[in-house]
């Protein structure tokens, strides 16, 4: 199987492009697992919650459900940067999948500093989606 880790935040659009990209994979019903992934910053932010209470985890789940597409959700808390690598290391994944963000044409240069930071560090495939409208 293909491992992919999905890493979300709090943009249901992301969520939701992150989500199309993995069914969009050749073969993704068959040979495709996805761990979606929400790094929560401290314990009083994870209190009672799970990634399907965060917008962008709720869109990703919906996307996925129904679908042939095994998944998987995982919760952390710390740096987001860090624990994505931790988890991609953990897994091992095959590829991340990220939600990126609209900007301007200079801004396209750059990303979030956690995407940013996973790019950087990853030694793995790293796909950076766009916007779901």
């Amino acid at each position: 199987m293909y491992t992919v880790l999905m890493p979300v935040d709090s943009s249901r659009a992301r969520g939701t492009a992150q989500a199309e990209t993995v069914k969009a994979l050749p073969d993704a019903a068959e040979s495709v697992d996805v761990t979606v992934l929400y790094v929560f910053a401290d314990e009083a932010d994870a209190d009672g919650q799970t990634v399907a209470d965060v917008p962008g985890g709720e869109a990703a789940i919906e996307r996925l459900e129904g679908t042939d597409v095994e998944y998987e959700v995982e919760s952390r808390i710390g740096d987001p940067a860090s624990e994505i690598l931790n988890v991609a290391e953990e897994l091992p994944a095959d590829q991340l999948v990220l939600g990126g963000r609209k900007r301007s044409p200079f801004g396209s240069l750059l990303y979030g500093s956690v995407t940013q930071a996973v790019v950087l560090d990853a030694d793995l495939p790293v796909t950076i989606t766009g916007r779901s409208k």
